[in-house]
């Protein structure tokens, strides 16, 4: 039997037709270095187009067959993909039918995935590969705020590997990173994202089948702004309160969301859409508004115990919508596509029938037990039931060295299960960089592609294929790479889960011990014998690591497993053990900061670098000192 190719996303369906088919060595070469489509025919009934090479006949026909149809819709991005012989009958030997440029789209990156496995000497047989995405909208979100604001090099870059893993929507996630005129000294040191520049890049999206949507959080997590003079008077308080997620209280100090009731807050916001929207070609906007939990703590107390949190929370929420309304009016074709984050709104199910009925409600969660159906649920029942909603789970490597494999892998597949029984529209895959966005780019590249897999074909979602994952995503040839990544996400799983200790939430046991205090009682992750056999698997790991042909992702592999060894080892010492001292982690720590700085300026500009060395150096220091 013939083994399946190893194709991400997963095509729905993959009928073999016939024997091998073999490729001229040109034809392998021309379809992996992409190629141009040229409209050759137009009709009112159909689009025509020919993947060509000039010296010679079509290789590839690719036949867009209907008219009218939307091409953002499920079937709208439909293909269907055979591959045939050569012969007297034709001389190409792959066809493309799509209802729409998006299918036809989607077929070809199929298309160049099979050429990919041709070139490897992986067999290619006469197939029929009919396939259609599970969720319309499949998108990624980006943190550009929290220190690490990519090249344009490197944004281009992760652009193409979006297009090639059929993603058709990303946001940059934006608090103080994007060089709004008149507020130079919120952004000056962070080397933000320029108006010219988003422009440049929704350009490239576009060309890329990917809309680019603005994202500007526009109530809390401003405590950029907040804490400079002449923005200090619009925050909510600048004293003590409570950050309460349902799963964590911890107390908080000093500004963070805008005062709701303060016109000038919404004067603020009125200013940044008003430059921040017309940067962009499509009509969707994230306003955020996420996490606002000082809210009623402050300047709005009264208003809050008058009119209650949710009234108070909607009415601002509202009136962001009517600015980006605005604004988008202004340059925008089409229905204007507000979203926000809908943790507070389900907190308070009372917004949930005051907010704008359209605004799209991001369910996010970051854990496998997320109750997805639950906040589905909430929302179906709401005074707004057809909201339209979008899952949002998470990468799962911020607030870990490694990524989180079990707790990943378990939460896409309840977003995607709850999206689909409840009508969700979309799934947005969220990398967030909490903490100095630490984590090197392998780590999240490859749960970009286990998202991209779930929201393209969530009926495989459990069947997640790891090799293809890095051979497509990362040229590693023998698919290795994939298998050994979702292995080391789970090199300190037994010490996070609860299985020895108190089961972490949203970070890596390395992760959370590594940042604790050595003056403190360590809490995390258990015993030294747990440890210990955490420092045996991340061995085994070391010694198995694949040959990788990218010289920067072997360093930040290499980079990777070295922190991994500071945190197993430095827990190791914390609980007794004597085989490693402080002056050596030090050391080992001072390498992993000046490593931190040589890899970060590969991929990522140089503001927030320094915010992101600083939770390092504070390590080094406390190892550093006497005693």
């Amino acid at each position: 039997m013939t083994a399946p190719l190893p194709l991400i996303p997963p095509p729905r369906c993959v009928r073999l037709t016939g024997g091998p088919v073999a490729l001229r060595e040109d034809a392998l070469a021309l379809h992996l270095t992409g190629c141009e489509m040229i409209d050759v025919q137009g009709a009112h009934e159909a689009m025509h187009w020919e993947v060509v090479d000039s010296q010679r006949a079509a290789d590839v026909v690719v036949l867009v067959t209907e008219t009218g149809i939307d091409p953002r819709s499920i079937r709208g991005q439909s293909y269907r993909l055979e591959i045939d012989q050569p012969g007297d009958a034709h001389q190409w030997f792959a066809r493309v039918e799509a209802p729409s440029p998006s299918g036809a789209r989607h077929g070809l990156a199929t298309l160049k995935q099979v050429v990919r496995c041709a070139r490897l000497g992986l067999a290619i047989h006469e197939m029929v590969i009919k396939d259609e995405p599970s969720f319309a909208t499949r998108g990624v979100m980006l943190d550009i705020s929290r220190d690490r604001v990519p090249t344009m090099e490197m944004l281009r870059a992760i652009i193409e590997q979006l297009a090639a893993l059929k993603i058709n929507h990303l946001q940059l996630y934006m608090e103080h990173t994007f060089a709004c005129a008149g507020h130079e000294e919120v952004w000056r040191d962070a080397s933000p994202i320029t108006p010219c520049e988003l422009q440049a890049l929704a350009a490239l999206c576009a060309d890329h089948g990917i809309e680019l949507a603005a994202n500007q959080n526009c109530f809390g997590h401003l405590t950029r702004w907040l804490t400079l003079p002449r923005y200090a008077p619009l925050a909510e308080t600048h004293g003590e309160w409570v950050f309460d997620n349902g799963q964590v209280r911890v107390p908080r100090s000093g500004p963070f969301s805008l005062c709701p009731i303060d016109p000038a807050s919404l004067a603020l916001i009125d200013d940044l859409l008003g430059q921040l929207l017309p940067c962009f070609r499509c009509s969707r906007v994230n306003i955020g508004c996420d996490e606002t939990f000082d809210v009623g703590t402050g300047r709005s107390r009264d208003a809050v115990a008058q009119r209650g949190r949710a009234a108070v929370y909607a009415e601002y929420v509202n009136a962001v919508v009517a600015l980006a309304r605005k604004h988008l009016a202004a340059h925008a074709n089409g229905s204007m596509q507000p979203m926000f984050w809908a943790d507070i709104a389900l907190r308070e199910p009372a917004a949930l029938d005051l907010l704008d009925d359209d605004l799209i409600a991001l369910v996010w969660g970051y854990e496998a037990d997320a109750p997805f159906d639950k906040w589905c649920r909430s929302i179906r029942t709401s005074g707004h039931g057809d909201r339209e909603i979008w899952m949002c789970p998470g990468t799962s490597a911020w607030r870990s060295i490694t990524g989180r494999t079990a707790e990943r892998r378990g939460n896409l597949i309840a977003a995607a299960r709850a999206g689909l029984a409840h009508g969700a529209t979309g799934l947005l895959m969220t990398e967030w960089g909490d903490h100095g966005h630490r984590q090197q780019w392998p780590i999240a590249l490859h749960a970009l592609a286990d998202g991209a897999s779930v929201a393209w074909n969530a009926d495989a979602a459990e069947r997640f294929d790891a090799g293809a994952a890095s051979l497509h995503c990362m040229d590693d040839a023998r698919g290795q790479l994939g298998p050994w990544l979702e292995a080391l996400g789970d090199v300190d799983a037994p010490l996070r889960d609860g299985s020895y200790a108190v089961r972490i939430l949203n970070a890596g046991a390395m992760f959370a011990d590594l940042h604790e205090s050595l003056a403190v009682e360590p809490h995390f992750g258990g015993s030294i014998e747990h440890w210990q056999a955490a420092a045996s698997r991340w061995r085994e790991l070391a010694e198995s690591m694949p040959r990788v042909e990218s010289e920067q992702i072997r360093a930040e592999l290499e980079h990777t497993m070295q922190a991994c060894r500071l945190a197993i080892d430095r827990a190791l010492m914390r609980r007794g053990s004597a085989a490693v001292s402080a002056v050596d982690l030090a050391r080992r720590a001072r390498g992993i900061i000046a490593e931190h700085r040589r890899l970060w300026l590969n991929r990522s500009r140089e503001g927030g670098l320094a915010d992101s060395c600083r939770y390092y150096e504070r390590i080094a220091e406390e190892l550093e000192r006497p005693g």
